[in-house]
């Protein structure tokens, strides 16, 4: 495996287009880059829970959100908004929609192992 690569969102690895979403995925090595662009009046009970049949949407999430602003309610009854700007991390169990009229735009994380690391201080 090269020691660099790059990949285009124009040409991802996977796109999922259903109601009111483009979520274009890229994978680098063990870690799979989403960023997924959802519009006015998207919520996932709605727009994304007709394709996988559970109650509330059972992925964990890390990310950050580049534009726009999501509501999130998880299924133990705690809510949070998350803006622009902001890294979130949610666990599964929880709905979610986009407030206002500009599109959520935003960035997540996966790995299926650990390949990378945090930036160190030259410490050690």
């Amino acid at each position: 495996m090269s020691s660099m690569e790059t990949k285009s969102w124009l040409n991802p690895d996977d796109l999922q287009t259903p109601d009111k979403t483009h979520a274009a995925s890229v994978k680098l090595g063990g870690v799979t880059l989403t960023k997924a662009n959802v519009q006015p009046g998207w919520k996932w009970s709605e727009c994304i829970k007709p394709h996988v049949g559970t109650e509330s949407c059972q992925a964990g999430h890390i990310g950050v959100l580049l534009q726009g602003q999501i509501h999130v309610v998880s299924d133990d009854g705690s809510e949070i908004t998350i803006k622009a700007g902001e890294a979130y991390r949610l666990a599964p169990g929880h709905d979610a929609w986009v407030v206002g009229d500009e599109p959520a735009v935003n960035l997540e994380f996966s790995t299926d192992s650990k390949e990378f690391a945090s930036w160190t201080r030259g410490e050690g």
